[in-house]
């Protein structure tokens, strides 16, 4: 009996699967790494990413090139429009049709968890700079999901613990009925009732709602102390508005569970004066922010980054030094070669990646000044307390991650 026709026939197999496999190595290791920045570019979150977020992602792109070698980058980008089926429509056609490696931004937290699923699935990164949502970091945590800024725990948490401290210790909550906003409530009730405090009532909003008045005054009746607006963006400035115009302050107070840099140039510092929140960057808080907000500001008018714009930045680049390091855009190795040591930033200092998702860095307690206090445009924040990191965020073992052993 002869064995050369089964020699052929394996040899033949193998050389097929050489030949299906190639496209796969040749994409991975020659061309662009495309980065896709997946933002809000018209709606409520468009002040806070939109085109900053792509303005970002071109600085961090800028400054790779410095160092790159070879490896060349392409940054592309595209509005979600706040729809889960557009930024998951988006995110298909650029991975099965663009080569895009990876998605940045996402502000939107029902829009992060589906592109970050996507993405799990096709072993690429996503890259959730501008996401609250914990779950993230729990339940829906990926080992190729990174969340570089903040999150729900961390914003509702130290928050809620602040104000608890300085005796607001009732609370009514303005929560817009999605992912970020459910994320924002619960987060910031557990931690509040862990100081000793209460919740007195809550009503729910859609996205983009404008009119407030009815739970404006449920929250006025309910006799809590602290108003807790677990919303952001444009749903956020007009609920301090219009609380100002039923005259809400100042026997109640009024709790931002996520405010930026944006929703307080819109308010101005009449209105926004006083309020206390945290948050993971601020413009003129040290050189290197100093810095990269001048570069920034020359491209957009003169506008200073926010915390989002700061995270797309220092995530992209994160990202393609770990492409640099992997030698490949699987995002299982990537992910890896980011997590080999810590992350010297210098917008938000020293970052270490956990085994769910979480970038670890320290937050800051800051206060909105009074127009007496300010020197200018956007010199609006003055620093009260400095969270360190292994404080700001929920402990890994508490998240439910069922990456973590």
């Amino acid at each position: 009996m002869s064995f050369r026709p089964l020699r052929q026939a394996l040899e033949a197999g193998f050389a097929c699967l050489l030949a299906l496999s190639a496209p796969a190595l040749a994409q991975d290791a020659a061309g662009p790494v495309k980065v896709g920045v997946l933002s809000d570019m018209s709606g409520p979150f468009a002040d806070q990413a939109g085109t900053g977020s792509v303005v970002a992602a071109q600085l961090a792109a800028e400054d790779f090139a410095k160092e790159a070698g070879e490896i060349k980058v392409e940054i592309v980008s595209a509005d979600h429009q706040n729809k889960p089926d557009v930024g998951l429509a988006v995110a298909r056609k650029w991975l099965d049709q663009d080569s895009v490696s990876t998605i940045v931004d996402l502000p939107n937290s029902a829009v992060a968890l589906a592109v970050a699923n996507l993405m799990r699935e096709r072993h690429r990164v996503a890259l959730a700079s501008s996401s609250l949502t914990s779950d993230l970091t729990g339940k829906a945590c990926a080992p190729t999901t990174v969340q570089w800024v903040s999150d729900t725990w961390a914003q509702g948490s130290a928050t809620a613990r602040a104000i608890a401290e300085r005796g607001g210790k009732s609370w009514y909550f303005l929560t817009v009925d999605y992912a970020l906003g459910q994320a924002l409530e619960r987060d910031a009730s557990a931690a509040l009732k862990a100081a000793g405090g209460t919740v007195k009532g809550a009503t729910k909003h859609p996205l983009n709602a404008g009119d407030f008045a009815s739970p404006l005054l449920a929250a006025q009746g309910s006799g809590a102390q602290v108003l807790a607006l677990a919303n952001t963006g444009a749903d956020m400035i007009n609920a301090v508005k219009q609380a100002a115009e039923f005259g809400l302050m100042p026997d109640m107070r009024v709790a931002a569970l996520f405010l930026q840099l944006s929703d307080i140039h819109a308010l101005g510092l009449k209105a926004a004066q006083g309020l206390q929140f945290t948050s993971a960057f601020y413009w003129d808080r040290t050189d290197g922010t100093r810095a990269f907000a001048k570069r920034f500001a020359e491209r957009m008018n003169g506008r200073m980054p926010t915390e989002n714009h700061a995270g797309v930045y220092s995530a992209t680049l994160a990202y393609l030094r770990g492409v640099r390091a992997a030698a490949t855009v699987e995002g299982e190795k990537v992910l890896a070669a980011m997590r080999e040591k810590p992350i010297e930033d210098p917008l938000f200092g020293t970052v270490t990646i956990r085994q769910d998702g979480r970038a670890v860095h320290d937050v800051f307690l800051f206060e909105v000044k009074t127009p007496a206090e300010s020197k200018g445009a956007y010199d609006y924040y003055k620093l009260l307390a400095t969270v360190p990191g292994d404080k700001a965020f929920r402990p890994m073992s508490e998240g439910g991650c069922p990456l973590v052993k």
